[in-house]
């Protein structure tokens, strides 16, 4: 079973991570900017953390989240992203998911108050913002306002390039292409006979583009059974417009237009670009129910896999009842949990044992 670490956290962290043992997490007691400060410079690889929302509940233990006013929470939580900051590696990412609260009657802004805070004055890059749409939302009686049925989970880096960033590990699965009565057909239904009649009927096309077309055609309906993409689109002058913009100047499509008649939108053979929304129910039951607030494993996995080489080592410093802790056991990669409730590394324990 994994110890809690109540003292001498930076002692324990050398000995975890230069020790070949079986990835149960590493979880320290205490406060998160203390425990922080005992930690070497950049020896993390990613930081995944929901801190406690400000005026949102009370926790186990109290901690970040009880201050009377917002400026006093946002300067506590500063110092430990300041923390947070220099002992992560220059390549890697910190996730931060952050809901918002009301003051009175008027919405804080809470999440974008922090990502300011983060990009202009600690000079984090922030790469993106996903939206968590969770489906479905408490009970809420007011009769003013909409549901709040989402939050932010903002994805930040210390270097606009250069981090660790795996994006095949989470495209989505492409479906696969077949031939019908000796036809290549694409996963969509691409056959080629439309473009080929457009080809044909064109009169923005000179016989020069037109030849050049039907080649370029057949070697996508080729590359597409072959796997080397997984599925295309083509844009023919007269009959499509360029995306984004027909601007020649700022976009390669429309200049491909101008100047070959056509261009092609190919689509990754190992499957799409996740999407900066993302549909994830939030946790209703699973046995935790002594924590309020617990983030889905579903929430965790993107982060880990995207961001985390396989033998990297994952930190949340606010880690709860541990669900960052589970999900970077169950992908395989070592972690570090720093809480202020005992009670709360103790479950974390017990959910983690369930996977060793």
């Amino acid at each position: 079973m994994s110890k809690i670490i109540e003292k001498y956290p930076g002692r324990a962290f050398s000995k975890y991570v230069s020790q070949n043992l079986p990835l149960k997490p590493l979880l320290l007691l205490g406060d998160a900017l203390t425990v922080l400060s005992k930690l070497p410079d950049e020896s993390i690889d990613l930081i995944m953390t929901s801190p406690p929302y400000w005026g949102k509940r009370q926790y186990d233990s109290g901690g970040i989240g009880l201050e009377k006013n917002f400026d006093d929470y946002l300067s506590k939580l500063s110092m430990i992203f300041l923390e947070l900051r220099r002992v992560l590696k220059p390549t890697g990412s910190l996730w931060l998911n952050i809901g918002d609260s009301y003051n009175g009657k008027g919405l804080v802004g809470v999440p974008w108050r922090i990502a300011f805070e983060l990009t202009d004055n600690q000079g984090w890059i922030l790469r993106n913002s996903v939206i968590w749409n969770k489906l479905k939302g408490g009970m809420d009686n007011t009769k003013d306002r909409l549901g709040n049925v989402h939050e932010n989970l903002f994805h930040f880096v210390k270097q606009p390039k250069g981090y660790f960033y795996d994006s095949d590990a989470i495209r989505s699965r492409p479906r696969k292409s077949k031939v019908i009565k000796g036809a290549i057909v694409s996963a969509t239904g691409v056959s080629g006979v439309r473009y080929k009649r457009q080809i044909e009927l064109s009169t923005e096309l000179t016989e020069q583009e037109k030849a050049a077309a039907f080649s370029a055609l057949d070697k996508m309906l080729t590359d597409v059974v072959s796997g080397k993409i997984a599925d295309f689109r083509m844009v023919i002058r007269g009959h499509h417009r360029a995306t984004h913009s027909d601007d020649h100047k700022v976009s390669g499509r429309a200049r491909e237009l101008r100047d070959k008649g056509f261009c092609f939108l190919k689509y990754h053979p190992k499957g799409s670009k996740l999407s900066d929304v993302w549909d994830i129910l939030p946790v209703t039951k699973h046995g935790i129910t002594e924590h309020f607030a617990p983030y889905p494993v579903d929430l965790c996995k993107i982060p880990i896999q995207a961001t985390c080489p396989e033998d990297g080592i994952v930190l949340d410093p606010f880690c709860g009842t541990g669900t960052t802790m589970y999900t970077a056991l169950s992908y395989g990669r070592k972690s570090v949990g720093i809480d202020v409730s005992r009670r709360y590394l103790e479950i974390t324990q017990t959910r983690c044992e369930t996977l060793l």
